[in-house]
C-alpha cells in the first residue's frame, strides 16, 4: 500500500512538526497525566513497526498507550498528521552532526551482512569549506548506509510516498546532511540536483528490495533458499539450453553469487557506481 504524506491539516501538522503545538483542548477534567505528542509518536512507530502500515490507526495507537482513540485527538489531530509526524521522528535517527558515522549495526534477519571492517579513510566531520577531492565518497557513504539502516529498522516508512514531503525537521536535515557531504564534489547545481534524486531513489529502491524479501518469507512461509531452489531445479528441466540462451545472466550470477544472498553487497556495488559517475561529473578543482 501507497500512503501520501502532507494530507492532514497543514497549519496544524507543521507546527507539530516545527515543536509548537497548541495547548490541548481540555474538558471538565482535563487529560489524563502521561499523555503528549511525543508518546503517542512514540506508540504510532511501535505499531507500525511490529505489525506494519496496515495496522496502523488511532485505536491501535490508544490501545498501546492504554488509552481512547477519541483521548489521543486532544494532543494529534488525526492519522493523517500523526503519520506525518511518525515519518519526521523516523528520520530524526540519521546523524546530522557527524554524517560520517557508519550505522552501528544493520537490522538484518539474515547473519553475516555486516563486514567486520569497512574500508578506512572515512573522515571525522565535514568542515564548512571544501574538504580534500576523495572525502566526500566516504560522507555520502555514510549518509546512505544510515538511511539504508533506518528503512530496514521501519520498512514501513518505504510506503510513504516521495510525492509530498513532509516538510519536517529531521526531513530536511538529512537533504541538507547529503547536500553538505556532496559540496567537495563541486557538481554544477542541475547535476547538483540530479545525484541528490539519484542516491535518495537508490537507497529507497535498495531497501525496499530488501525489506520486500524478508517479508515474503514470513508471509508465504517459504525461505529464499527454498523458493530459489524449487524454482531453478525447475529452469533447467525446462530450458536445458538456459545457459546457451542467457550466457550474460549466468555469468554474472556465477560471479556475484545468487541475488538473494547479496542484498547488501549489491547496495554497496551499486552505490560505488553512482559515486564514480558523481566524480566524472564534478568540476575542477583547479581552475588552471
Amino acid at each position: 500500500m501507497t500512503v501520501y504524506a502532507g494530507q492532514g491539516d497543514a497549519h496544524r501538522s507543521l507546527a507539530l512538526l516545527w515543536g509548537a503545538p497548541a495547548e490541548p483542548r481540555t474538558g471538565r477534567s482535563g487529560p489524563k497525566p502521561g499523555l503528549s505528542v511525543d508518546a503517542i509518536v512514540s506508540a504510532g512507530i511501535a505499531v507500525a513497526d511490529a505489525e506494519g502500515m496496515a495496522a496502523l490507526s488511532m485505536r491501535a495507537v490508544g490501545e498501546r498507550l492504554g488509552r481512547t482513540a477519541m483521548a489521543l485527538y486532544t494532543y494529534v489531530p488525526g492519522k493523517a498528521e500523526l503519520l506525518d509526524l511518525m515519518h519526521d521522528r523516523v528520520l530524526a535517527e540519521l546523524p546530522v552532526e557527524r554524517p560520517t558515522e557508519l550505522p552501528a549495526e544493520y537490522p538484518s534477519e539474515l547473519p553475516g551482512e555486516r563486514p567486520a571492517e569497512y574500508p578506512s579513510g572515512l573522515p571525522d566531520g565535514l568542515p564548512d569549506d571544501p574538504v580534500a577531492a576523495e572525502d566526500w565518497r566516504g560522507a555520502v557513504t555514510a549518509w546512505a548506509e544510515n538511511l539504508y539502516a533506518c528503512y530496514l529498522r521501519h520498512p514501513w516508512v518505504l510506503q510513504v510516498s516521495q510525492a509530498r514531503p513532509v516538510l519536517g525537521p529531521a526531513e530536511l536535515a538529512a537533504m541538507e546532511a547529503l547536500l553538505r557531504a556532496l559540496r567537495p564534489a563541486a557538481l554544477a547545481p542541475r547535476r547538483l540536483r540530479g545525484a541528490v534524486a539519484a542516491l535518495w531513489q537508490f537507497v529507497r529502491g535498495l531497501a525496499a528490495t530488501t525489506a520486500d524479501a524478508r517479508g515474503a518469507a514470513a508471509a508465504t512461509g517459504v525461505t529464499d533458499e527454498d523458493w530459489w531452489a524449487g524454482r531453478s531445479a525447475r529452469l533447467v528441466e525446462l530450458a536445458p539450453d538456459f545457459a546457451e540462451r542467457f550466457p550474460l545472466l549466468v555469468a554474472l550470477q556465477s560471479e556475484g553469487g545468487a541475488p538473494e544472498d547479496g542484498h547488501l553487497e549489491a547496495f554497496r556495488s551499486g552505490l560505488a557506481v553512482l559515486l564514480d559517475g558523481i566524480a566524472a561529473e564534478g568540476l575542477p578543482t583547479d581552475p588552471r
